[in-house]
């Protein structure tokens, strides 16, 4: 029995299991420390490997899934939308029943499987991978690690720092809560069927920032804002967020959003709120 690749899905299948191995190896593994069933990342963030709890996000056909098992020091559960893959899934790994939901992974309320700290892993959908980091940023207080294989143009993008053409507004968000680790470039040869863009393999750990210093949501705001309208200035491209009589004047106005790290645009958020 083999599972069809759906496009509507976004599914290409990793077939190569030394690089399935390399991504699983890319996991903290566990140091004996912090107890798994502390609920904050914070106390976290230096020794990820502590977490059991991990989520595989789109296990297809548990490429992934077989070397995950394998590893003692964590307990798996997993989130496949496909009903074809959770029945291949369930015939081929026994034990799988109540581990395994099928769901789409945007719309489950993760804190139903999992009540305090978890990690994470996948092989994730290409179409849908942003929107992926973006749900993983809401919970980043209880994942203090990430290990995923995405389109390699967007792993360029989180791994980039500013000045950059590619820095863009998922460098800044995820950079400002983690360390990114470019672990390794996987060509389309490795799937099945083979997509028509290079992959990459990226690992996230949680940053030693507990907060930002200013309101988040604005940090956001601003962020996106800058970045919609990127080949203006950042006085015209935050004309929308500027309050009537605002002050422009500082230099860092003059620039793009390229130009911003993460601490330039908490200033920036700073003057503005």
């Amino acid at each position: 029995m083999e599972v069809r690749a759906k496009k509507a899905l976004g599914q290409h299948f990793l077939t190569d299991l030394t690089v399935a191995q390399k991504i699983v190896g890319a996991l903290s593994q566990d140091t004996g420390g912090v107890p798994p069933e502390t609920p904050c990342v914070a106390s976290l963030r230096n020794d990820p490997g502590s977490v059991r709890d991990v989520l595989e996000i789109g296990p297809g056909m548990g490429v992934l899934t077989q070397y995950l098992l394998q590893r003692e020091d964590l307990d798996l559960k997993l989130v496949e939308l496909d009903g074809e893959s959770v029945d291949y899934l369930l015939t081929h790994f026994p034990g799988m029943q109540g581990k395994l939901y099928q769901a789409d992974y945007l719309r489950l309320d993760i804190h139903k499987l999992f009540p305090g700290a978890y990690r994470v892993i996948g092989n994730f959908p290409y179409n849908i991978s942003s929107q992926i980091f973006f749900k993983i940023l809401d919970d980043k207080d209880r994942i203090p690690e990430v290990v995923c294989m995405i389109q390699k143009e967007v792993a360029d993008r989180i791994a980039e720092k500013p000045g950059s053409k590619t820095y863009g507004i998922l460098s800044v968000l995820l950079q400002a809560w983690y360390d990114i680790d470019y672990i390794m470039s996987v060509g389309s040869g490795a799937f099945a069927p083979p997509p028509k863009v290079q992959s990459a393999v990226i690992r996230l750990r949680r940053n030693g920032r507990t907060e930002l210093g200013c309101d988040e949501k604005a940090f956001k705001m601003v962020v996106k804002t800058a970045f919609n309208q990127r080949r203006k200035t950042l006085r015209n491209a935050l004309k929308p967020l500027l309050p009537e009589g605002f002050d422009a004047s500082d230099p860092v106005f003059d620039l793009r959003a390229e130009r911003l790290s993460v601490e330039d645009f908490v200033a920036l958020t700073q003057q503005i709120f």
